[in-house]
């Protein structure tokens, strides 16, 4: 029988869906929920409504819940501990009454390019134009009237904890999105909270930064209690019951790291999905400050260089729909699932530099190759080798083009880095995608058996080290002591083919590049 009060509940709410997993008490998931959901270009604005927010976030607790009654016969009235994730960075402003001024302004846009770049400036520190900050520092330079009645800005994961505990807290990766942090702290950089301060009034916003942000959090801290009103938010059927503990929430980066014990120095992990990100803990500081390169954290505040491309799997995924569409219109129904699987087989037949087809993939704006927007583009020569294989293979190696680009930059720095760990639904189908991650990022590439689980299962690892770590224990032992001591995992070293093939692509695709550049321009 399952003992829920052992069991811990990781909640992420991705770009494309929000999850909810159920670990027990040997860090193994028992239960899951999910509620399917897509982010809305509206005024030139990408957005979730707040509505939407709670609708996805109930439904998918409750497939949860049904999932636990059906599993194991019992109803879901507690667990021992609680975490929500979500995506970094992104902008949502708060008066003092908690009634939100603007709509939530996500990680995908890129209409902060004059903020971003002052803030680099006067910081010495790059601030990308997702961080929360540079959101706040655009709408000062933009005179938006909802500055004069702000109270209190946050991130997603942050604003869904303080509506189910009352606490305005974060752990302090997901922190480290929104504000630069001092790793010898562990709290936001005080000399950069002066210097903003000083922007700020120069701009007519005197104002003191550091009370409007929320409080930050390492990984393990007690971060409150779920209250009757978070009970009835999150199961309006009344049955989970209020008073479990909350861990500090934390961004889907954290979670990544965590989900892929990827939280030492010299460790490193891949989160692949709408967008991608690669994480390296570094074992020193980067010689300078580099555009393309955030510096972020762990959960437990380890300094961490961070590759995020905005662009992943979306244009992806729309071909795979429009072959599904095709296939229906034979007479072919297929199980979507399986036709990725299918396709991604497929791609193994491709040549190893794509046979001169190269797709663009941006969907959106893209900072690290410095595009405030994107049009996806397929492109190839009249003599291209256009085939299915070649078709399929070139779109995955897409998704990590561009992130390819930004990893170079950690090797010409000479960072350590031992393995990547990848995890997100793109890994699924063993030996492809990974197999060519190898390849682009030129390192070997390990997937654990829980790889397609990704940040809610690494949420729930977080809620697990909050409820059972030792005295003293780091994160990164109680990982290795009870989460990986007997993981499986399959490790890929890069294919000398697939890497000279993989350049040779990357060529060909920041040749691409200028086209995307004279298009959307």
């Amino acid at each position: 029988m399952l003992t829920l009060r052992n069991c811990t509940l990781g909640i992420e709410f991705g770009s494309t869906r929000i999850k909810a997993v159920l670990v027990d008490d040997a860090c193994k998931p028992v239960a899951q929920g999910d509620f399917t959901w897509e982010n809305r270009l509206e005024n030139g604005v990408w957005t979730y409504p707040l509505d939407e927010v709670w609708r996805g976030v109930q439904a998918a607790y409750a497939a949860l819940a049904a999932d636990v009654q059906a599993r194991y016969g019992q109803p879901l009235t507690t667990v021992g501990c609680i975490g929500i994730s979500a995506m970094m960075h992104g902008y949502l402003p708060f008066d003092a009454a908690g009634n939100l001024l603007v709509p939530f302004r996500t990680w995908r846009n890129t209409m902060t390019g004059q903020a971003a770049e002052a803030l680099t400036a006067a910081f010495g520190f790059n601030i990308p134009q997702r961080w929360s900050v540079a959101h706040l520092y655009q709408a000062m330079l933009n005179r938006e009237p909802h500055l004069t009645q702000l109270d209190f800005f946050t991130t997603l994961a942050g604003y869904v904890h303080w509506q189910l505990t009352g606490r305005k807290v974060l752990g302090v990766g997901d922190a480290s999105g929104m504000f630069p942090i001092d790793s010898a702290t562990g709290g936001y950089n005080a000399a950069m909270l002066e210097k903003f301060n000083a922007l700020a009034a120069k701009q007519g916003y005197p104002m003191d930064l550091a009370s409007l942000l929320p409080t930050v959090l390492p990984a393990g801290e007690d971060a409150g209690t779920l209250t009757a009103e978070g009970a009835k938010l999150l199961d309006p059927t009344g049955v989970l019951q209020p008073g479990v503990p909350f861990c500090p929430p934390e961004g889907d980066a954290g979670t990544g790291m965590a989900a892929t014990n990827s939280v030492a120095p010299r460790a490193g992990n891949v989160s692949a999905g709408t967008s991608i990100f690669a994480m390296v803990v570094l074992e020193k500081p980067l010689s300078k400050v580099y555009p393309e390169i955030d510096m972020v954290t762990t959960p437990d505040g380890a300094a961490v260089a961070m590759v995020h491309c905005n662009n992943c799997t979306s244009d992806l995924n729309a071909w795979v729909d429009l072959l599904a569409e095709s296939a229906a219109l034979c007479g072919a129904g297929i199980d979507k699932g399986a036709l990725f699987t299918r396709l991604f087989n497929e791609s193994l037949k491709g040549a190893p530099d794509c046979g001169g087809v190269v797709p663009i993939n941006y969907i959106s704006g893209e900072s690290v190759t410095h595009f405030d927007a994107g049009l996806p583009l397929l492109l190839r020569r009249p003599n291209s080798d256009f085939t299915l294989a070649n078709f399929m293979r070139a779109n995955i190696y897409s998704a990590f083009a561009t992130l390819a680009l930004g990893l170079n930059i950690l090797k010409q720095e000479h960072v350590a880095l031992d393995t990547l760990l990848g995890h997100g639904g793109i890994f699924k189908t063993p030996g492809v995608a990974q197999r060519y991650l190898a390849a682009a990022a030129g390192a070997p590439v390990t997937c654990m058996e829980t790889a397609g689980e990704g940040g809610p299962y690494g949420m729930a690892l977080l809620a697990a080290y909050r409820l059972y770590r030792r005295a003293g224990e780091t994160l990164a032992a109680y990982l290795n002591r009870c989460v990986f001591a007997g993981a499986r995992s399959v490790t890929l070293a890069p294919d000398a083919d697939d890497t000279d093939g993989f350049a040779k692509f990357l060529i060909e695709y920041k040749n691409a590049l200028n086209a995307e550049r004279a298009v959307v321009s």
